[in-house]
């Protein structure tokens, strides 16, 4: 039997006039970890919706076990072995997790009423398959992240997945669940002969999990080959058209001057203990630490999102009580929110409208009412100024790519002049080309006098773009690292070991 299970050959599809793919030729080989990259927009989502049946390709064919689909139906791909694992997960959040796994068995199979405790025996055995052990009884709601992609895996494999398509699968996991995220991909391999298409843009995470690689670019394969054949420069390159150099932020603080941002003894919630830090004006502080370590929660105290029992904050020396976002806002606080759909954007509204909303009533002419010359040049100047990529202002920011909305919610932030930004997550699903382009942006603000806290659990991120990092663990702040002082794998390795 050949070791081919599944091929695409000259696949097209179009929308609306816009080639998403051109002419794709893929091959995926039973038991092997495929990784697929390329920037946003590029045409990952169209081609793994139509290996999933999802969509229907214009043009070409397809074959699942050496079977050729005039057209390939969800329904039919998954009965070939075809699962995919979209980044929502698919799952019931107010369902158990023995409910998510087994359910769909049981439909299958047409019973009139539910055996629970085949379910539970179902879902048990499933996650002993994956070597993992998770409290049946509880919703899927109350798990973390991490605990939602293995649910989604041994789901996949109740439904007897030959071929595991996971879009994305860290962006929201730390390092040490991304460990064991891939311990568990590796044995399914290995025992059960399992193909996996692990699509991501983190590229250190290709480099190590792959067996081969697929770059695509405007809808276009442009590259095919075994793992030893890419380094981390050449899959920038296929993946981009260029070469991506960045330089690291280098900055050294004047002493002698007072801090932008000061905190002590910042005491919050039930997480956050004794936080003391210095910002200074042209400083990019990273704050890092592991799901729970209080990063986020640090982020959002400092926003008036979440209540501060004690301690102090000084702006520019001025003693401030943030009780609120708006009191942040007013002392000169932006925040980048890491989900940007649900907390930074109006994904209906325009990406005009998006751009001036922190700003309107500023735009507004002598009787009071908004002045469209005011608001289109506040526009134009942001949509140019960061390089936003779009045919015209007034559409929705729902169709920008995700480098895209993150730069609109930079844009409404950045309108209002802050004098901090705190950014939480800036560059989290976001393409290598648009990273380095934000990156650079944070340098530039920095630069020009900003002081920015970026919370991220990216390590070469925070290498690439801070001066000083926070290491924080059990809501403390740990340890100050300088980044010219430390590397990778020493910033790894203590960020675990937390």
């Amino acid at each position: 039997m050949t070791n081919e299970f599944l091929r695409l050959t000259e696949t097209s599809k179009s929308f609306a006039g816009v080639h998403a793919l051109r002419q794709v030729d893929l091959t995926l080989e039973r038991g092997r970890i495929h990784c697929l990259v390329g920037e946003n927009g590029s045409g990952k989502s169209t081609l793994i919706k139509i290996i999933a049946g999802v969509y229907q390709r214009d043009t070409g064919s397809i074959a699942i076990n050496g079977k050729e689909f005039e057209r390939l139906h969800p329904i039919a791909a998954i009965r070939e072995g075809v699962q995919v694992i979209y980044q929502d997960f698919s799952l019931f959040p107010n369902l158990t997790v023995a409910e998510n796994i087994a359910l769909n068995e049981e439909l299958a199979e047409g019973r009139r009423l539910v055996n629970w405790r085949h379910v539970r025996s179902v879902a048990a055995e499933a996650l002993a398959q994956i070597e993992v052990n998770i409290p049946l009884e509880v919703t899927v709601g109350e798990v973390s992240v991490a605990n939602k992609q293995l649910i989604a895996i041994a789901k996949a494999l109740r439904q007897r997945a030959q071929l595991i398509i996971m879009d994305e699968p860290t962006t929201a996991l730390t390092e040490r669940e991304i460990r064991a995220l891939f311990s568990v991909i590796r044995k399914l391999q290995e025992r059960e002969g399992i193909a996996f298409l692990f699509v991501s843009h983190k590229l250190d995470e290709v480099l190590e999990i792959s067996e081969k690689i697929i770059v695509i670019r405007n809808g276009k394969i442009v590259s095919v080959g075994d793992r030893s054949e890419y380094d981390r420069g050449r899959l920038v390159y296929e993946m981009t058209g260029h070469s991506v150099t960045e330089k690291i932020y280098e900055f050294e603080p004047d002493l002698s001057q007072p801090p932008l941002l000061k905190v002590e003894q910042l005491n919050a919630g039930p997480l956050l203990k004794d936080i003391n830090f210095e910002l200074r004006a042209g400083e990019i502080v990273g704050v890092t630490g592991l799901l729970g370590s209080g990063r986020t929660e640090l982020a959002l105290a400092l926003y008036g999102m979440r209540p501060v029992e004690s301690g102090r904050i000084y702006i520019a020396q001025q003693p401030v009580v943030i009780r609120s976002n708006r009191d942040a806002i007013a002392h000169g606080i932006g925040y980048l929110p890491e989900d940007r759909l649900t907390e930074g954007l109006f994904l209906e509204q325009s990406i005009a409208r998006n751009v001036v909303v922190r700003t309107i009533n500023s735009l507004r002419g002598a009787l009071g009412l908004t002045d469209p010359g005011k608001i289109n040049g506040q526009v134009n100047q942001w949509v140019e100024g960061l390089r936003i990529k779009t045919s015209n202002p007034a559409l929705p920011v729902k169709t920008l790519s995700g480098g895209n909305q993150q730069r609109v919610v930079l844009a409404k932030w950045l309108a209002s002049k802050p004098k901090i930004m705190i950014m939480n997550g800036p560059t989290v699903g976001v393409d290598i080309g648009s990273k380095e382009e934000l990156h650079n942006l944070m340098k530039d603000l920095a630069r020009e006098g900003m002081g920015l806290l970026v919370i991220s659990d990216d390590i070469p991120e925070l290498l690439q773009t801070c001066n000083r990092i926070l290491l924080m663990r059990s809501g403390r702040i740990v340890e100050e690292i300088k980044a010219k002082e430390t590397n990778e794998d020493a910033l790894s390795t203590k960020l675990i070991e937390g």
